[in-house]
């Protein structure tokens, strides 16, 4: 009986090590009580972009995922409601940056113009990111936000931490904001909904898994009906 029970506690051992997601970090803030929010909404690309490389279809899995994962906790979809629950995905920085207008057609050349002396920079401090994006790139890439993170995040970016394992393609983060009072509650990444590293996002039962994994730390727990 023991022999067997090994083998199963050994089995278990080796498919979690198996598994492609991993939990990157999952942290609270602002000593939040999330047991006290009984509603959620999910951001919604009306509120602001879907990440380069993101499709729509994806986006509705993940969406899906979560509401899952939130309803099983004891919590109410509701479009009014004060948790706002933002995705993000680190993508390329390459993929980052868009031209804000098309090129501009060629033009005669200008006169030339008599040299001006250089100007002092006036800025002091870091200066802050593109709307989207969580902090400088790091390692060629950004984490790009739907909801701009920036209205609710610290703009003290040149201080924030960087966690590194946050910065790999295909990272999916998942922000919780108290929306009304812009104070940032919980912020979970999993790696990564990639399949393979080749900008391919992975089937419905792979993101299924991958969101799975990013509430593996959540600290409301399934109602017992849901558990299995």
């Amino acid at each position: 009986m023991k022999k067997l029970i090994g083998l199963i506690v050994l089995i278990a051992a080796v498919l979690t090590a198996c598994s492609p997601f991993n939990l990157v970090t999952s942290t609270t803030y602002n000593d939040a009580n999330l047991r006290a929010y009984t509603t959620f909404r999910i951001v919604t690309p009306d509120e602001g972009k879907l990440p380069p490389g993101m499709e729509m279809v994806t986006y509705y899995n993940i969406a899906a995922a979560i509401r899952e994962q939130m309803v099983e906790r004891g919590f109410t979809e509701d479009p009014n409601s004060p948790l706002l629950i933002n995705i993000g995905l680190t993508i390329k920085k390459e993929l980052a940056t868009e031209p804000l207008l098309p090129p501009a057609p060629p033009m005669a050349p200008a006169p030339p113009v008599p040299p001006v002396p250089p100007v002092p920079p006036m800025h002091h401090g870091p200066i802050p990111p593109p709307p989207n994006v969580w902090g400088p790139p790091y390692n060629g890439m950004s984490p790009w936000f739907m909801y701009p993170r920036n209205n609710y995040w610290p703009v003290d970016y040149a201080n924030a931490q960087v966690v590194t394992g946050i910065y790999r393609e295909g990272v999916l983060t998942m922000d919780m904001v108290n929306i009304d009072s812009k104070i940032p509650l919980l912020s979970a990444s999993v790696g990564t909904i990639l399949d393979n590293g080749d900008s391919q996002f992975r089937n419905l039962k792979g993101i299924a898994e991958a969101v799975q994994t990013l509430f593996s730390k959540f600290p409301v727990p399934m109602l017992e009906q849901y558990r299995k």
